[in-house]
């Protein structure tokens, strides 16, 4: 996947000149390429990227979903609890005025990747779901997947991280659903809760 030139297309399209879409592209590139990234990096929004494709009929506005994806984790520290609002704002403040994007939308969106709750706008649970499918990977990369986290909260000992992550997975379990959307629900609901249910055994 040509990520650049997906990227580079999308600017294109809603109105961003070619010197612009250049240092967009160079600056967005190096903070998913940071090394402290093991999961939320380019890879990450490759996968995303994906699901948008394969659900690119279901979206009313895909310009909007496909900035957001590019921009759900531009900041991203893993000592830090407004990692999304910042990197919502980010994404807006690149924007030039006259832009043919749902200004809105992209903030919204881009917050919701935080609490990952059901949404009365159906592009954003789309995107949310496009944000979670890791947990329904099989469970060999699904444990790729959860030692790339560990490592990314590396500051923290495993008698802080432990508890922590834990007490997220449960969350998720704790909610009626974990996909937003009837086709993912319908696809990878049980085999994410199972994956879940398994990593928590593992923490405790």
């Amino acid at each position: 996947m040509n990520l650049q030139k997906i990227y580079s297309e999308l600017l294109t399209n809603i109105g961003f000149s070619a010197n612009e879409i250049q240092q967009n592209w160079t600056d967005l590139e190096k903070a998913y390429s940071n090394k402290s990234r093991h999961y939320h990096n380019l890879k990450h929004l490759e996968d995303m990227i994906e699901c948008y494709e394969t659900y690119f009929d279901k979206l009313k506005l895909p310009n909007e979903v496909l900035f957001s994806i590019f921009y759900h984790d531009y900041i991203y520290k893993s000592s830090k609890k407004d990692n999304e609002l910042r990197s919502a704002e980010y994404a807006l403040s690149i924007l030039p005025e006259n832009i043919q994007l749902d200004k809105q939308l992209v903030f919204d969106a881009i917050c919701a990747t935080q609490q990952h709750q059901h949404n009365t706008n159906e592009d954003i649970n789309w995107l949310i779901d496009f944000d979670l499918k890791i947990l329904a990977r099989d469970w060999e990369e699904y444990k790729i997947y959860f030692e790339q986290i560990r490592k990314e909260y590396s500051i923290y000992p495993d008698f802080l991280y432990k508890p922590g992550r834990a007490k997220a997975l449960k969350h998720f379990l704790e909610n009626e659903f974990i996909f937003q959307t009837e086709e993912f629900r319908d696809l990878y609901e049980e085999k994410a809760r199972f994956n879940i249910e398994k990593e928590i055994l593992l923490l405790t």
